[in-house]
């Protein structure tokens, strides 16, 4: 008997999903082409739901994929890598990416206050994972980059908008003295 050793790779995480209470996307990123439509990708997403939402696990292998996922309240997260994929490191991003988003929206995890702030939620996903690369694992990290305030964001990565709108709160406050 052959065993074959896979080449190690740093493409660790295949999608991440975030669906509410009745299996319907909210965010997914895909960083393959396992599903090559969207409509195979909801496909996919469907049948994932309908096998974790009574669940009491955190890991389920499904088409061939090691799914970690994660519930709270009326939303549900799911990590998928590859089936050869440590299950470790698939639950590490998921850690990471549950506490990041509940750091965000200041411990109330639910569907309106995710859409709410849904921009900031992408950027988190994005400092996370990179096309199929986990980029970041400590929360504390991601929330700190994507909560900048445009008074720390040095002058050359601001946008124009935004020098012009620190331009008009100085002068304000310098007219107001």
């Amino acid at each position: 008997m052959e065993s074959t050793l896979l080449e190690p790779t740093l493409y660790v995480v295949k999608a991440i999903a975030i669906l509410d209470n009745d299996g319907n996307r909210i965010l997914a990123k895909y960083y393959d082409n396992t599903f090559g439509s969207v409509k195979e990708q909801k496909a996919f997403e469907r049948n994932l739901y309908n096998k974790t939402h009574r669940a009491n696990a955190e890991i389920i292998m499904l088409d061939g994929l090691t799914c970690v996922y994660r519930s709270s309240v009326d939303l549900f997260f799911y990590v998928m890598g590859s089936s050869n994929e440590n299950g470790l490191i698939l639950a590490s991003v998921m850690n990471c990416l549950f506490e990041s988003i509940s750091h965000i929206l200041k411990k109330n995890v639910e569907k309106r206050n995710l859409l709410d702030n849904l921009d900031i939620v992408i950027l988190a996903l994005d400092e996370i994972c990179d096309g199929g690369i986990v980029l970041e694992s400590d929360p504390i990290s991601v929330v700190q980059r994507v909560a900048l305030k445009p008074d720390d964001i040095p002058l050359g990565e601001q946008t124009v908008a935004q020098v012009l709108q620190s331009a008009r709160e100085q002068l304000k406050w310098s007219l107001l003295r």
